[in-house]
């Protein structure tokens, strides 16, 4: 019984390290991809993945993808908030650890959100 618990428990913090590690390789792909908009890498080529038959991802998409894998992260953590409070079978944590990921990945977010606008604005004040 108590194996099947921690292999629960270890099935359950693998999936969320799968969805986390996804959501921070979209966030990096755009933050790489903000970074080569802007100053030293503007000669460089934003969208290109090194291989020549890949075909380059918009922008949009990336940050699209992003968000939504944010929003989700935060939804599992008040989910395991609420089956905290509930009484439902949640650790404590357990609890944490999804607040924490969905702060992180917040976090990233809102990283990559300042640099495009920093980015926008260097755009903005060229002189023409």
């Amino acid at each position: 019984m108590r194996l099947q618990m921690h292999e629960g428990l270890h099935n359950g913090q693998q999936q969320q390290g799968e969805t986390m590690l996804t959501a921070i390789n979209a966030m990096t792909t755009a933050t790489q991809a903000l970074q080569g908009l802007s100053g030293a890498g503007a000669g460089n080529s934003a969208t290109s993945t090194g291989g020549s038959s890949a075909q380059p991802i918009p922008f949009s998409e990336l940050l699209t993808d992003a968000v939504g894998q944010v929003d989700q992260l935060e939804a599992q953590a008040h989910t395991a908030v609420a089956g905290l409070m509930t009484g439902s079978g949640v650790d404590v944590h357990q609890a944490m650890i999804a607040t924490q990921k969905a702060d992180m990945a917040f976090e990233l977010a809102l990283a990559v959100r300042n640099k495009a606008v920093q980015a926008y604005q260097q755009v903005i004040g060229m002189q023409f």
